[in-house]
């Protein structure tokens, strides 16, 4: 059941996504996760503790957040499962974890701000990433909606369906929980360096093997490209991936480099403070707004390759 329903739930997240207006009624449920996690950090992290025990409090607070999201979402899947059609409920449930349709309309964004001015270039962009905006030209605007792509078709899209696949609805729910404890304490700052240390961690094993298949099918989606290159995004990617600090964020960034024939990754700006990173492909680096849109086409070719691959999983598992 698991497999057949993740092709229906990538095909309608990517058709619907999740409506605007659902968020102004009830919310999502990263933020649902999110203020949990914040509700949780006021209550444990006291920063008069030493680092052990703080490194502790972490981890309870996310076992307890994966606790509970476990428990809510067998209780849903069990519920669903009670009702005739209920695997059509499952479906719509499971959509919010996907993250298709909004990522590629927040990086579309990007490109039309630029094609207005820098500044509006740099507003859109500031909504998809960390680093400071205002300390980007054109490419390095282009080269951060690209990056962002990159990464996030692999933990936004490839990570939490693989786990839809593989456990159903607690496992994609799981996942976004793990994801989304790494993006709000998993950082290697002074503040968050022990309280956040599991769920970093646990982020980079639960990505280990999504971050790889992403690349994989950023490979295998140039052939339906025009203009990519399968030899070059599959070498880039073995070459270069293992630059990055993270054990998986340089997969589907390398792929994305080599397929284009870009140059990305290098020095960025974060609170004034400037971070030499290591770059990933050795093509173009002075990108513009209409490489946004490239990167966009070879990402909408991944998403095809995924539902394709998707599809046969799913087929498979339904004869079984």
């Amino acid at each position: 059941m698991h497999a057949f329903i993740a092709p229906l739930a990538l095909l309608l997240e990517r058709w619907l996504g999740y409506p605007q207006r659902l968020v102004d009624l009830i919310g999502h449920p990263v933020i649902w996760m999110g203020r949990f996690i914040t509700f949780m950090e006021k209550g444990v992290d006291k920063r008069e503790r030493t680092p052990r025990q703080r490194r502790d409090a972490g981890i309870f607070t996310l076992g307890i957040l994966l606790l509970v999201t476990l428990v809510v979402t067998l209780m849903v899947q069990q519920l669903l499962r009670s009702f005739p059609l209920g695997w059509v409920l499952e479906i719509l449930v499971a959509t919010p974890f996907l993250a298709q349709k909004e990522l590629g309309r927040s990086v579309e964004a990007v490109a039309t701000a630029l094609r207005t001015s820098l500044d509006a270039g740099r507003e859109a962009v500031s909504h998809i990433v960390g680093r400071d905006p205002q300390a980007l030209d054109e490419a390095g605007v282009a080269r951060a909606a690209i990056e962002t792509l990159a990464e996030s078709t692999s933990d936004g899209i490839v990570a939490p369906w693989f786990w839809l696949v593989i456990f159903g609805l607690p496992g994609i729910a799981l996942y976004k929980a793990i994801n989304t404890a790494d993006s709000m304490i998993g950082h290697m700052n002074a503040r968050y360096r022990d309280y956040g240390w599991a769920a970093a961690r646990l982020d980079d094993l639960v990505n280990w093997l999504p971050s790889r298949l992403t690349a994989i099918l950023v490979t295998a989606a140039c052939f339906f490209t025009p203009h990519a290159s399968p030899g070059s995004a599959w070498a880039i990617a073995v070459r270069d991936a293992r630059k990055h600090a993270s054990p998986n964020s340089g997969w589907p960034e390398s792929a994305f480099a080599g397929a284009l024939g870009f140059k990305l990754g290098g020095a960025r700006s974060y609170d004034g403070e400037v971070v030499d990173l290591p770059s990933f492909g050795t093509g173009k680096s002075e990108l513009v707004g209409s490489d946004i849109l490239r990167a966009l086409e070879l990402y909408r070719s991944t998403l095809n390759v995924l539902l394709g691959v998707s599809v046969v999983i799913g087929l498979l598992g339904w004869v079984a």
